[in-house]
């Protein structure tokens, strides 16, 4: 039986970690989060040799065992063995980019010092190349004390030469250095010496982060008091410490850079990165580069998933036919037809647009312009409370929101993340634009000006925009109510850009659609099951007095199959109107007629908390109308321009349209959205306060729409 070995995978941003975790895990991983917080803990297995097998943990990248965010701290408590639900390293694999090797010395230095077995894998050879770096790798390997493998995981290069220095690690082939890498021990001697004393078997440098960070640590509160004592006693200076540690650090690899690097002069000729980066990021064509990536980008996640949505879409409805005429008609029967069968067809559909959009952005971060992309939009985003790291989540979310919000993990301040989920439900999803469509074609005249430019086009536009604007100012109002003081720092490294990888694309769509369907969608299905039973069941009396009437109407029109058919159809939204769906329509009635609404708009906006696009299903049914496809718009429109009040007036006035449009655009009537919400900020106050916010911003602009127009 082969022996098994835990593996933490650690290096810089952009070092090629991630790359290394996919060829060596290939589809064998798992993606959660780590314990309390919502940064993605991704864990794998591979073979090694014969005799050993590895479980490789993939932390988030790092550029020193200094953390300030989230992640960084994740990697941290990991690596010095403080997390207690993730077990402890027996190896740690660094990957360090020779084209920068100075800085990911740095963290290697850290991390040998912490006397855990490392394994280098000296990725980027290629470009080290290309800038003109020649590096000695036998020269580096004595210097460090550790086996050093140049690999290239894009090319599956160097991958059997880094499991054989695994195996010889995990053989003791390859001891961890006797000395420090530099002189830990001197930086604090005394308060070292009593650390190991109070906690024997640690690193000197181990002790030094004990007496930093021991307040994060998982220790009793009379350790905690005695390292107290031993800061105290001794006077110890974290800030002073940590700057004479980095000093030292730097100093002996200037050292061992002189011996095993060979760089070229700073004064040659610029790469191509750099000629490009002229170009990208350039002060006014930089911008105008980016509304047409971004545009593509969004359009193409509507023309991509437009067929695979479709063919779920058919997949489904046959289903739900075959399965109508081959069941009896019974309570359970409609339970799994209309209810289970209907919230996993919610579920499914969502997939082609989740894993369409990630692995989209999976291919602009490979290029590396997704970098670029939040460096330019910094300043705006800046002056709003968020940062450039946030226009993808929000750009994401004119396609969907559930996979924009699972895309702001990478925003590192609190904060700002916080900022950035909370406004982001605000883009105009494609799950409204059944909505907008039906609404325009309705009370918008087809008029075109100069020829081209049509009416109906523009205000579709202005509903688009009218959602960004109110979020980037949501933002602005709310950062002055969210009460987290941690410093933004918007530090990012431009990478190099490099050719896509389309199998890492592939690999990161599977895992964020297994995310989507297991996580979010276990709560989609509850409530879609919830809404089927309020819309089929209502209060005995009524129900059956709808059933008697319309019985006594079909026995007297036995003779006529279209009178039947129609009767059917009536007596369908009949029950629907009597059901407790119905009941809550009648019942929030008087709050919405302000806005223009009447009980039957109300039913829908209950419904369309399912899926926005419920609405026009929605209101099929209730005006007796078959489907709601694009087939049956034209008759759904007749039915709805022709709807009336009470008094005679007409339902769907200039002022109704224009209100309700309004309404779906800040409305949050989208329970997958809520749910994700729920799951990376792990509470439900803030998907509630969402809720809250987004409703009062629906009411009271759909209600100042409507004063206006009426």
């Amino acid at each position: 039986m082969k022996a098994t070995i835990n593996i933490a995978l650690v290096g810089n941003p952009n070092s090629g970690k991630s790359s290394l975790f996919n060829v060596l895990t290939g589809l064998n991983q798992k993606v959660g989060n780590f314990p309390g917080v919502t940064v993605d803990k991704k864990t794998g297995n591979t073979s090694i040799s014969p005799e050993y097998s590895a479980t490789i943990i993939d932390l988030p990248g790092t550029y020193s065992l200094y953390p300030r965010r989230e992640d960084e701290w994740v990697a941290y408590r990991v690596l010095m063995q403080q997390d207690k639900q993730v077990a402890a390293p027996d190896m740690v694999v660094l990957v360090a980019d020779a084209s920068n090797l100075k800085r990911n010395l740095l963290f290697a230095s850290q991390i040998i010092d912490l006397k855990i077995p490392v394994v280098i894998g000296l990725s980027m050879m290629d470009l080290a190349k290309t800038k003109g770096i020649k590096i000695d790798v036998p020269e580096l390997e004595r210097e460090l004390g550790v086996p050093v493998i140049p690999i290239n995981p894009r090319k599956n290069k160097g991958i059997p030469q880094l499991k054989k220095a695994i195996e010889q690690t995990a053989q003791h082939l390859y001891k961890t250095p006797v000395r420090d890498f530099i002189n830990n021990e001197g930086l604090a001697l005394e308060a070292v010496s009593h650390m190991k004393e109070l906690i024997p078997g640690m690193s000197d440098y181990k002790a030094i982060h004990y007496l930093i960070n021991h307040e994060s640590f998982l220790l009793d509160d009379q350790v905690q008091e005695k390292i107290e004592a031993i800061e105290v006693k001794n006077q110890f200076n974290h800030t002073k410490t940590q700057a004479e540690e980095i000093l030292q650090r730097y100093q002996r690899i200037g050292n061992i850079m002189k011996q095993a690097v060979t760089e070229p002069s700073p004064l040659e000729k610029s790469l191509l990165t750099e000629k490009l980066d002229d170009i990208l990021l350039h002060r006014r064509w930089g911008y105008v580069i980016l509304l047409a990536v971004l545009f593509l980008l969004f359009q193409s996640v509507f023309w991509l998933a437009g067929y695979p949505m479709d063919w779920i879409d058919q997949g489904f409805a046959a289903l739900t036919g075959w399965m109508s005429g081959w069941m009896p008609a019974t309570w359970w029967s409609d339970l799994i037809i209309n209810g289970l069968l209907a919230g996993i067809g919610g579920i499914v559909i969502f997939i082609p647009q989740i894993m369409i959009l990630f692995g989209l952005i999976t291919l602009l971060e490979d290029t590396g312009y997704m970098a670029r992309i939040s460096f330019l939009t910094d300043k705006l985003m800046r002056k709003v409370g968020l940062n450039g790291k946030s226009v993808m989540p929000m750009i994401s979310g004119f396609a969907c929101a559930v996979p924009a919000i699972m895309s702001a993990r990478n925003i590192e301040n609190k904060k700002e993340r916080l900022l950035t989920i909370l406004v982001t439900p605000l883009m105009s999803c494609s799950a409204r634009l059944p909505v907008y469509t039906i609404l325009i074609a309705l009370v918008i005249p087809g008029k075109l000006y100069f020829g081209f430019l049509s009416l109906q086009g523009l205000v579709m536009m202005a509903l688009y925009l009218l959602g960004l604007v109110m979020a980037l100012v949501v933002s602005w109002v709310a950062k002055w109510f969210i009460n987290i003081k941690e410093k933004s720092f918007f530090i990012l490294e431009l990478p190099t850009y490099r050719a896509p990888r389309w199998k890492n694309a592939l690999v990161t769509m599977v895992s964020k659609a297994k995310i989507f369907v297991f996580e979010a969608g276990r709560v989609i299905l509850v409530i879609s099951l919830i809404l089927w039973a309020l819309s089929s069941y209502g209060p005995g009396e009524k129900m059956a007095a709808v059933e008697q009437e319309y019985s006594t109407l079909m026995e007297q029109s036995q003779s006529d199959s279209l009178k039947v058919a129609e009767l059917e159809q009536q007596k369908s939204s009949a029950l629907l109107a009597n059901s407790y769906a119905g009941i809550l329509g009648h019942a929030i009635e008087p709050a919405i007629r302000p806005l223009g609404f009447d009980w039957k708009i109300g039913i829908a906006l209950i419904t369309s908390f399912a899926a926005r696009e419920a609405f026009v299903g929605t209101m099929a049914t209730l005006y007796s109308v078959e489907g709601g496809d694009d087939a049956d718009q034209a008759t759904l429109a007749e039915k709805l321009n022709a709807a009336k009040r009470t008094d005679g007036t007409k339902v769907y006035t200039l002022a109704t349209g224009l209100s309700l449009m309004v309404f779906y655009v800040f409305a949050m009537q989208c329970m997958s959205t809520l749910a994700i919400v729920k799951r990376e900020t792990k509470s439900w106050k803030w998907p509630l306060i969402q809720l809250a916010y987004m409703t009062a911003l629906a009411y009271f602009m759909s209600l100042l729409v409507f004063q206006l127009f009426k």
